[in-house]
């Protein structure tokens, strides 16, 4: 044990002091006047609209339990997520991430799941070895592997390694399946590549980055696949578990507010919005009957769908660039729409992002808000084909430190070991 109760019982009066130093009672007015005032639409400091309502601008509420038992939209629902290895250095200079991509369904569908597309994004310093690798079958076709050779870069080569083989792995899959889906598909995560996208806001060497043909082709498949399912009239949806997008904020803090943001981020902000409390009486030993404030459980809370254009999705609203790539459709059908929806058993708040060509459509807008809501409803969490698709694309703990030395030992070089490898180990994710 690390703690005496007297360091316990200290840390608890340091929580005291920040309580009565840190005051929040006004958050909500704050986050309602945000609402009321802001947002329809939120403008940048240039004027631009950077979000807007889809449609009327409202708060929602349903009850959890008939939510979740309510027949769903979609009779089949697919899902599809990425898994890595995470970034590994090699004392021979070699920087590597593998990633392989499924795609899960429900009900499910074995042969389905069965299939595996695997990347290893690879940096070399030496430029006269060429790496790249076109896709290879194995496992009878049911699995195909390459290679890719990263741009040669001289900083942020882990997480651009890591960065392309996950997003390689992830469009390369759902492309490749793309006509299984018949009625949804939901993409565990963003509905674009977002960290490839915010390389454009990063430092000069990041940004040229940007120029390369594969960063490029990476984010063009995410294009296609949009076009893909519009053609065809099947739904595509990313669902975010962990959104850390400080759009809203940043605008409004931009914009020289009269009032305190309070919030680090837009899902702080939103969540304080649509968390719902009641006082319920509880009686005190000895004293009279005193209001508690609770937090409401028996209803998911959630707001419209916003059309959004600032920050990262300026690249793919109508008025921007798409990394440079054409566009088949009008380019107003690939802006990113999205609603928020919080949890309040597990007090999670999650977004559900979706093209504007699917969202602008009412019964279809309705239809994967009512599909998204009976799921997370049913499951406290992440809708049950996106659960099967981490769990299929998951490289545990385990497995990481068994590749790893594989690469290790077939390279005939050590991994470059930091103190924190040693002490924690790997960690599933």
């Amino acid at each position: 044990m690390t703690l005496d109760p007297v360091h316990v019982d200290s840390i608890a009066d340091l929580a005291a002091y920040l309580a009565r130093h840190v005051d929040d009672t006004d958050h909500v007015d704050v986050a309602s006047r945000i609402w009321e005032e802001f947002l329809d639409p939120l403008y940048g400091p240039d004027g631009r609209a950077v979000l807007e309502p889809v449609d009327e601008q409202r708060l929602r509420a349903v009850d959890a339990e008939d939510v979740a038992l309510a027949s769903p939209p979609f009779e089949t629902v697919h899902g599809l997520d990425s898994g890595t290895i995470n970034p590994t250095t090699f004392k021979n200079g070699l920087v590597l991430d593998l990633a392989q991509a499924a795609m899960a369904a429900v009900p499910s569908d074995l042969d389905l799941h069965r299939h595996r597309s695997i990347v290893a994004a690879t940096h070399v310093t030496d430029e006269t070895v060429p790496i790249d690798e076109p896709w290879r079958k194995v496992d009878e076709g049911y699995c195909r592997w390459r290679v890719l050779q990263i741009p040669r870069v001289n900083r942020y080569a882990e997480g651009i390694v890591h960065a392309l083989a996950l997003y390689l792995a992830e469009s390369s899959h759902a492309l490749e399946h793309a006509d299984e889906v018949s009625d949804l598909l939901v993409l565990d995560g963003p509905l674009y590549p977002v960290e490839l996208l915010n390389w454009r806001e990063r430092d000069a060497e990041l940004r040229a980055l940007t120029e390369e043909l594969k960063p490029r082709s990476i984010v063009e498949n995410y294009i296609r696949l949009v076009e893909s399912f519009v053609e065809r009239e099947v739904p595509l949806c990313g669902f975010v578990k962990n959104p850390a997008s400080k759009r809203i904020v940043g605008t409004i803090r931009e914009g020289e507010a009269e009032f305190d943001v309070p919030w680090t981020d837009d899902a702080a902000f939103l969540a304080s919005l649509l968390e719902r409390r009641e006082r319920r009486g509880t009686a005190t030993e000895g004293g009279p009957t005193r209001g508690v404030e609770g937090r409401r459980t028996d209803e998911l809370t959630f707001t419209n769908w916003f059309v959004s254009r600032g920050g990262v999705d300026a690249t793919v609203a109508a008025d921007g660039d798409a990394y440079g790539i054409e566009r088949e459709l009008d380019p107003t059908l690939y802006e990113k729409c999205f609603f928020a929806v919080y949890e309040p058993q597990t007090d999670v708040l999650y977004r559900v992002e979706t093209p504007y060509a699917f969202a602008r459509d009412e019964g279809v807008r309705e239809a994967i808000t009512r599909q998204l809501l009976g799921d997370v409803a049913a499951n406290r969490g992440p809708p049950e084909a996106v659960a099967k698709a981490d769990e299929l694309a998951r490289i545990s703990a385990r497995e990481k430190s068994s590749l790893r030395e594989k690469f290790a030992e077939t390279l005939d070089t050590d991994e470059v070991k930091r103190y924190d490898d040693v002490r924690w180990g790997d960690v599933d994710g």
